[in-house]
């Protein structure tokens, strides 16, 4: 009976720890496929056409589709936000936000906080004034003008960098169509946006305005994670983005909305 009680014992015990060992397994494995299975949520702003706009209910631009095409590509799910675009990487250090895709340039100032992809456009900010105005063709003529920029972008961190030495006054807007009307009507002289935003605007629509001279900045775009954190899916982002642009889906994104390049 002694015998049989220590056997028995020892067959309970074994059966136990089989059992532990099992459920420690299954947590492992329950918590891998949820981190697979996690739904990224994307801060845009869909005021800013090309690259990200609403028409008939639904979210288009260069960046909406690009952003899908990298999803599906690299086997991950996103959750469109839409928001003003000086929102963005403050609602990402607010853990609201996993990723920034808004046309957003590559600057010193911002990779301070958000680590960025490999560049995906090559844009560059451009004087625009109203189509009747000859006057200015460059930054040297805005002086004791009023110059119109959206909050948060690389125009207006370049207008309030330059606007003392160059003697103009800068009024700030949360979106662009607010900042063309402004120009357009004669309140302000100038804005600075973009290059290919404007471009579009201005190819789209009779909008009363005009490019002015050069390009101000030779400005590239990334795709945008808060510095330090989801760097796999920074990676997934670069490969995506690299894989794109060799099967040619990249190019066929950019024709869409540009015409060919």
């Amino acid at each position: 009976m002694k015998k049989f009680s220590l056997l028995s014992l020892f067959v309970i015990l074994s059966l136990l720890l089989a059992a532990c060992g099992t459920d420690k397994n299954e947590g492992k494995s329950g918590e891998g496929s949820s981190n697979d299975s996690k739904v990224y949520k994307i801060g845009v702003d869909t005021t800013y056409p090309p690259f990200e706009f609403e028409e008939g209910g639904e979210y288009k631009g260069i960046d909406i589709d690009l952003i899908n095409a990298i999803a599906e590509n690299q086997g991950f799910k996103i959750e469109l936000n839409p928001m003003d675009f000086g929102g963005i990487i403050p609602a990402m250090q607010a853990n609201q936000l996993d990723v920034g895709i808004a046309g957003m340039s590559i600057t010193e100032e911002r990779k301070k906080i958000v680590d960025f992809s490999e560049p995906y456009f090559d844009a560059g900010i451009t004087l625009v004034v109203h189509k009747d105005n000859n006057d200015i063709t460059t930054i040297d003529d805005l002086k004791g003008k009023t110059v119109a920029v959206k909050k948060g972008t690389s125009g207006a961190n370049f207008a309030q960098a330059n606007a003392d030495s160059k003697g103009f006054k800068v009024v700030q807007f949360n979106d662009s169509p607010a900042m063309f009307q402004e120009v357009a009507n004669g309140n302000a002289d100038a804005l600075i946006e973009d290059y290919p935003v404007i471009a579009y605007a201005i190819a789209q629509k009779d909008l009363g305005l005009k490019i002015a001279g050069d390009r101000l900045n030779g400005d590239q775009y990334g795709i945008a994670v808060l510095k330090g954190k989801n760097q796999d899916l920074l990676e997934k982002i670069n490969k995506g983005l690299a894989e794109l642009k060799e099967n040619g889906k990249y190019d066929e994104i950019l024709k869409t909305y540009l015409g060919e390049q």
